[in-house]
């Protein structure tokens, strides 16, 4: 891989934060709220309507990829592709394996930097509010205030 190409791959993975924090607060708290709703309640099965968004999101970068290995012009594709991979995994392992433990990796582990992280989904999944990113998540003061006040875990299993 070229430096250019770590970089572009660098960058996709950078922007996919803002990206992702935009399409969780207007579209799964929007227009794709009959998906995303299963994952604000308690999980019936191993499996959430909302699973549904990561399998579309991988779709659409594989898509990406096939562009960017056989259409001459677009090769740029592949290394931005591999960005968003990465935090897509990124993304899945703090989110669906940390925070809420839906594989067994974690069990029993503690980790103060996906703690921070889990700390502000809580806020999330408590006021169904912001922050609406992941691995930089931007809580406003009055929720974390707010929260600070409750005991209540909604992420408790």
């Amino acid at each position: 891989m070229t430096w250019s190409a770590l970089a572009l791959a660098v960058v996709a993975f950078v922007a996919m934060e803002p990206l992702t924090a935009a399409t969780h607060r207007w579209v799964m708290h929007g227009v794709g709220e009959f998906l995303h709703r299963s994952h604000h309640r308690p999980r019936v099965s191993r499996f959430e309507r909302n699973d549904w968004y990561p399998v579309v999101f991988a779709a659409i970068v594989n898509i990406g990829f096939f562009v960017g290995f056989n259409v001459d012009g677009f090769a740029a594709l592949v290394p931005v592709g591999i960005g968003i991979t990465a935090y897509g995994a990124a993304y899945a392992l703090v989110h669906d394996g940390y925070i809420h433990r839906r594989v067994g990796w974690f069990d029993g582990r503690q980790i103060a930097v996906f703690d921070r992280l889990a700390d502000a989904h809580r806020i999330h999944h408590l006021y169904n509010a912001a922050p609406y990113g992941m691995l930089v998540p931007i809580v406003p003061s009055e929720l974390r205030t707010r929260a600070g006040r409750t005991d209540r875990n909604p992420l408790a299993v």
